[in-house]
């Protein structure tokens, strides 16, 4: 789950990390109201979960409280990358001197979170990455032990900060690991953090990636989820309680089980297909919820054919039937669809498809076969 740049900021703050003074605003009229508290001079940023906002026009300096409204009044007209913008965030001005890098990541290749940090900051870090490499500072973190004082010290030498703004990095580096380590992130992102010249080291760009996996222990950050950027399928997929994904296919899958899964988009590649999408209906699944999740496949234009990989353990064979069948109701279904059903009451549940005149398999490779042969 992504946070906005507010929301980051707001919870990064509360780790004692600094940022501009500044507040969000809905409407032109409240930015105004902002700039004014703030002495007139702010930066107006769009809320929306993508990068590049400042090369599309979203991120731009207002002299005024008046151009701070005009500007809020253009931003929050526009559409970046197909997201609008609901919301802008009015920042004090900062009197930048030199922009830093410095961010928390999990490095999965070697099993432990990665603190990197480059003098290189203000620009995509994977561009520093291709183009500069060595300007780029890893620290990997212990789980268990946390980030050391000294580790903090080591990348602020790497990155040549002057030994004036030790201490207060430090604090700002252990801040980001705490907030990271906390809150269950994937990552935690300061871009820029910059130095001023008023020799301040202050966070003005923020940015918070969450697991999804883990959001069940964190409620107050659930609140702060925006359906805006997803797909509405994953907005839907998720009320009910299902992984999915979309891809780019026209094979849609509904498998139970993340591995089986995964098997079965392996083997529709193998046979030349293409998947729609990854969707894991889960263990002990009814016939409601794989209704729904056959509606999901179906809302993509794209799907040509479904595949249906049931492996009945938890999930009766019977129910995953029923549940395809009260689908089949609501939705008029115009393409062919292919279903393997194996285990627990696996021949009732074949039966009942067989009655209703479809495609059904025993094996994953007789299964995937004829879904490839149907989009063909």
């Amino acid at each position: 789950m992504k946070l906005h740049e507010y929301q980051s900021k707001q919870l990064f703050a509360r780790y004692g990390i600094p940022i501009p003074k500044g507040r969000v605003a809905a409407t032109a009229t409240e930015a105004r109201q902002i700039a004014e508290e703030l002495g007139g001079r702010v930066v107006i940023k769009s809320q929306v979960l993508v990068g590049g906002r400042g090369k599309a026009g979203g991120i731009r300096l207002a002299k005024s409280p008046k151009e701070a409204e005009e500007v809020a009044t253009q931003i929050l007209a526009m559409e970046i990358k197909g997201l609008p913008v609901r919301k802008v965030l009015v920042d004090e001005a900062a009197n930048i001197e030199q922009e830093i890098y410095l961010g928390i990541t999990n490095d999965r290749a070697a099993r432990r979170p990665v603190m990197m940090a480059s003098s290189a900051g203000g620009v995509e870090i994977e561009e520093v990455a291709r183009t500069t490499p060595e300007k780029i500072i890893k620290v990997h973190v212990d789980p268990l032990l946390g980030l050391r004082d000294f580790q903090a010290r080591d990348v602020a030498l790497g990155i040549d900060l002057p030994r004036e703004h030790w201490k207060t990095f430090g604090g700002i580096a252990c801040g980001l690991w705490k907030a990271y380590s906390e809150n269950d992130a994937t990552l935690a992102e300061i871009n820029p953090l910059v130095i001023t010249k008023e020799k301040q080291l202050v966070a003005l760009d923020c940015k918070m990636l969450v697991d999804d996996n883990a959001l069940f222990r964190h409620s107050d950050l659930v609140e702060m989820r925006d359906v805006d950027e997803e797909a509405a399928a994953e907005t839907e997929a998720r009320k009910y309680g299902l992984s999915y994904i979309k891809l780019d296919g026209q094979i849609g899958c509904m498998v139970n089980g993340a591995g089986l899964a995964m098997t079965t988009m392996d083997i529709v590649k193998l046979f030349g297909g293409e998947p729609a999408n990854f969707l894991d209906i889960g263990g002990g699944a009814g016939a409601d919820k794989v209704a729904a999740a056959l509606r999901i496949i179906l809302s993509d234009p794209n799907v040509k054919a479904i595949l249906f990989n049931i492996f009945g353990g938890i999930t009766r064979c019977d129910e995953v039937a029923n549940g395809i069948l009260s689908a089949l109701a609501e939705v008029k279904l115009k393409i062919p669809m292919v279903v393997r059903l194996v285990g627990t009451n696996a021949e009732e549940g074949r039966q009942l498809l067989a009655d209703a005149k479809m495609i059904t398999a025993e094996t994953l490779a007789d299964a995937a076969q004829k879904a490839v042969a149907a989009v063909m």
